[in-house]
């Protein structure tokens, strides 16, 4: 695209600043290379094929997908991909087999049932799945619960044509604390991983692949003793929620809003055209902070309430009094709701628009049924 003016964009417009962009990436591959840790990224913080691309050049060993339909879009610059979610529905299967035909894929799951559905799908096809087990860690969310069930589905899985027994997953998302509050939940993650992957090796299965790993506890992930790869997400651009973790500074956060101040009538208050629909509703994890993001400009002001298209920026904190028109740029909660409500992400050196990348994977990639 032509170079032009921040100025000159239509708000509310994500805007990435490239060289902070760029050091993130450069910085968790190091990190991976350092500690002989596979970098997998999680796409679905910025759904992009042209980011994708970067990751694979900076050395990352493939890609994580939460959907099937990023599994399709991000396929076409990627040969090895780990669908992070139970192939479990009448066309996920399906279309996971499909994709096996010209990738090589991975799916994580914690049941006999998804493993059955996937080696069906994959023998009709004629192909081969990888298959993760995977085991909560924490989270409360996907994953088996005990040792004993991880030992029987992993063994279950081995046994299953069509699928390939690649390992374990798991997911420390419940490691939220500042960085320097993490040391008790590690240690019970390790003494859960140590159990399992024991039990495992006392049944004879062998586990080539443990992955895990997220953006709050990335630059401690080299601290889980066993784990061969780790999915971060969030940390190619960052937000507000991670860098209060202390998993990066505000200044590494490279995905704002910017956004148009569009009233200013009310006392104590600025109104910009970036609400929900820009912004997500997102709060804060663990009521760390107020807000649904932060102004870079005015660190002190926050977003405090919204509605469809307006957010109300609080000012009853600070001297600064915007006037009609004004351009600030927000750093939002949670980055990768905010992309997923953006067609078009642009990258900046400071002032200068100097490209832009669609948004390949939102959505779910359905067609109409009468088309």
């Amino acid at each position: 695209m032509p170079t032009d003016q921040l100025e000159e964009l239509a708000t509310p417009a994500a805007v990435v600043e490239l060289a902070v962009m760029e050091a993130n990436i450069a910085r968790v591959a190091e990190y991976s290379r350092k500690q002989s840790l596979a970098l997998r990224p999680h796409i679905k913080t910025h759904k992009s094929i042209e980011i994708a691309r970067r990751q694979l050049a900076s050395g990352s060993s493939g890609l994580t997908c939460a959907t099937v339909h990023e599994a399709e879009v991000m396929s076409s610059v990627c040969d090895d991909i780990l669908l992070a979610y139970p192939p479990v529905g009448p066309q996920r299967a399906k279309r996971v087999a499909a994709l096996a035909e010209r990738v090589r894929m991975t799916v994580a799951l914690d049941s006999r049932t998804a493993a059955q559905l996937m080696a069906d799908a994959a023998r009709e096809r004629g192909v081969e799945v990888g298959i993760l087990a995977e085991m909560d860690v924490g989270m409360r969310r996907t994953g088996v619960s005990d040792i004993d069930s991880l030992v029987e589905l992993c063994a279950a899985v081995a046994e299953l044509p069509a699928l390939r027994f690649e390992g374990i997953a798991i997911y420390p998302g419940h490691v939220r604390e500042h960085v320097t509050l993490q040391d008790e939940k590690i240690a019970a993650l390790q003494r859960t991983l140590d159990g399992a992957l024991d039990a495992l090796r006392g049944r004879g299965l062998e586990t080539r692949v443990v992955s895990g790993g997220s953006t709050p506890m990335l630059f401690r992930s080299h601290e889980i003793k066993g784990l061969t790869e780790i999915r971060p997400g969030t940390y190619v651009y960052n937000d507000r929620a991670t860098a209060l973790a202390g998993a990066c500074t505000m200044e590494q956060c490279a995905l704002t809003v910017l956004a148009t101040v569009v009233s200013t009538s009310v006392a104590g208050q600025a109104v910009i055209d970036a609400g929900t629909k820009a912004l997500g509703r997102e709060p804060l994890p663990g009521g760390d902070g107020e807000g649904y993001g932060s102004v870079v400009e005015h660190p002190e002001v926050v977003v405090a309430r919204m509605s469809e298209e307006h957010g109300m920026l609080d000012l009853t904190r600070t001297g600064w009094r915007p006037r009609v028109g004004e351009r600030v740029r927000i750093v939002p909660n949670h980055v990768c709701i905010v992309v997923h409500l953006n067609d078009v992400v642009f990258g900046a050196r400071g002032d200068q628009v100097v490209e832009s990348w669609r948004v390949d994977a939102r959505g779910r990639g359905q067609v109409f049924a009468h088309a």
